[in-house]
């Protein structure tokens, strides 16, 4: 996938003659990033990352196979558009937000064209990172992460799984960029079946589980729109709570829940209806079909 959008003219701070990559210290003003293909995902990254001031505009390019949507990111966000080459040319970390069937293509068109030491990080869905790894030079620095939906308003769940040839500096860069996004875990690759089908999955079972929750009110008297408004709020108030007291959910619904009272009477349904196991069947589902994709992946990159 290349752009034929020319880069605008544009300088980016290089190592010191002689300096190792290893030994550069990064402040804002000296990291560069690319990000190939600028949907919904890669739009809201660099969004939220020049909002927290990460990386300066005049250090940004983007890149999209559609040249209007290119062309009005660059301008709105105040960056750069550029060709894929172009972009892997100048960043220090090249983000590739593309479909997972265009991510091999896309690797190897930018693998030849990649700064000495920088770091390509890929968001897409199932890919695994001999996938990625094996589409680009040999010994060049990856990561595969896994963002979910409420990324596009800087609320999100973010695992990274580095790659061999990832430095724990550029593991913690890695963490500061999408850290713009929502919350960061470091995992093993051997855990991201399971942090899809978890939090990549997780948001449409709690959308269901809130428009379930507004159903009930409705059904109980209360204005739909009143509902709805409780529900999501009930739940958003819920894991802040979680998030924000350490305490273990079980713990939580003991506190809430009253000897022969409103909640345990309600709670009690729920239990008897399998909405915890369903939950966590929901959970392995979407996990084993996660792994089923990256086989395909694999299989479609020739691996």
């Amino acid at each position: 996938m290349t752009t034929s959008t020319t880069a605008k003219t544009g300088r980016c701070s290089g190592l010191a003659q002689g300096e190792p990559a290893q030994e550069r210290v990064n402040t804002p003003r000296d990291r560069t990033l690319a990000c190939i293909g600028v949907g919904a995902m890669g739009e809201a990254l660099v969004r939220g990352i020049l909002r927290a001031g990460l990386v300066p505009r005049e250090q940004v390019w983007v890149t999209d196979a559609d040249q209007d949507k290119l062309v009005r990111v660059a301008q709105e966000h105040g960056v750069h558009a550029a060709t894929n080459p172009e972009a892997a040319r100048l960043a220090d970390t090249v983000i590739v937000a593309v479909k997972p069937h265009l991510v091999a293509p896309v690797l190897r068109e930018i693998g030849p064209a990649l700064k000495s030491g920088a770091c390509v990080i890929s968001i897409a869905a199932g890919v695994p990172l001999r996938v990625i790894e094996g589409n680009l030079p040999p010994g060049t620095p990856a990561i595969r992460a896994m963002p979910n939906t409420p990324c596009l308003i800087g609320q999100g769940a973010i695992a990274l799984a580095p790659g061999r040839h990832a430095s724990a500096e550029q593991v913690a860069e890695a963490q500061r960029l999408f850290g713009a996004l929502g919350l960061t875990v470091i995992v093993d690759e051997s855990h991201m079946d399971a942090v899809t089908g978890l939090s990549g999955s997780g948001p449409a079972y709690v959308y269901l589980f809130i428009e379930a929750l507004a159903d009930g009110g409705v059904l109980a008297g209360l204005p739909r729109d009143v509902a709805l408004r409780l529900a999501a709020q009930t739940v958003a108030g819920a894991a802040r709570m979680v998030l924000e007291t350490g305490r273990h959910p079980g713990e939580l619904k003991d506190m809430v829940t009253s000897p022969a009272g409103t909640t345990i009477a309600g709670v009690s349904v729920l239990e008897d209806r399998g909405f915890r196991g369903a939950t966590m069947r929901a959970v392995q589902a979407a996990s084993a079909r996660s792994a089923e994709l990256g086989r395909l992946a694999g299989q479609e990159a020739g691996d």
